[in-house]
């Protein structure tokens, strides 16, 4: 019974996690579009992004990957045979590997409320795909465990990554068409009040 209780707040934990390491990567790529924004909307927006950042971080993600983590070693103390297992080995890498992401997202906050921005907003939006593929790998991992479908499960993420990137292509052209839309408008316009 102990192990359930574990195992289900692990859950809780892992939700609570991933729901942030989604989400604050998004709000990376409004902030560093931010840049694009006139001095006075710049700042006030920037400011904003570094409150919501700091408290998504501080108060949900940095406690839930607590949780998630304190309650993996908790399943694996009461059912030690765990250890044993190939599939929760490849889990617990990929843990490692975004607890690591978990950080470098710390040091993201860091730079740009120092005003350096090491990517652009674009970039951010591959960003925010990473911890979508290893989610997406974690639960086969968890739900399959050592029959887990690998050929299937490649193409998966294969075509998940794929669909991604032209998603992301596709909403860049978009906004990039639009900007030119507006600046010929507005070059229009101020054509037409010369004239």
């Amino acid at each position: 019974m102990t192990y359930l209780w574990f195992k289900a707040f692990h859950l809780v934990g892992v939700v609570a996690w991933f729901a942030g390491l989604f989400y604050l990567p998004r709000l990376f790529v409004y902030h560093a579009e931010a840049n694009e924004q006139p001095e006075a909307v710049r700042t006030v927006l920037q400011q904003q992004y570094q409150i919501m950042e700091k408290r998504l971080y501080r108060i949900i993600m940095t406690p839930a990957m607590v949780l998630t983590v304190a309650m993996a070693i908790g399943m694996v103390i009461v059912s030690p045979d765990l250890l044993k297992e190939t599939w929760l080995h490849i889990k617990f890498g990929l843990v490692v590997v975004l607890l690591g992401y978990h950080h470098f997202c710390a040091r993201l906050m860091k730079e740009m409320a120092a005003g350096r921005f090491r990517f652009t907003g674009q970039q951010f939006r591959w960003f925010n795909e990473f911890p979508t593929v290893l989610f997406v790998i974690v639960v086969l991992l968890a739900v399959f465990k050592n029959s887990f479908p690998t050929s299937a499960a490649s193409w998966s993420v294969v075509g998940m990554v794929v669909a991604m990137a032209a998603i992301i292509q596709l909403y860049a052209r978009k906004r990039r068409l639009e900007k030119e839309q507006i600046s010929a408008g507005s070059g229009e316009m101020s054509a037409k009040g010369s004239a």
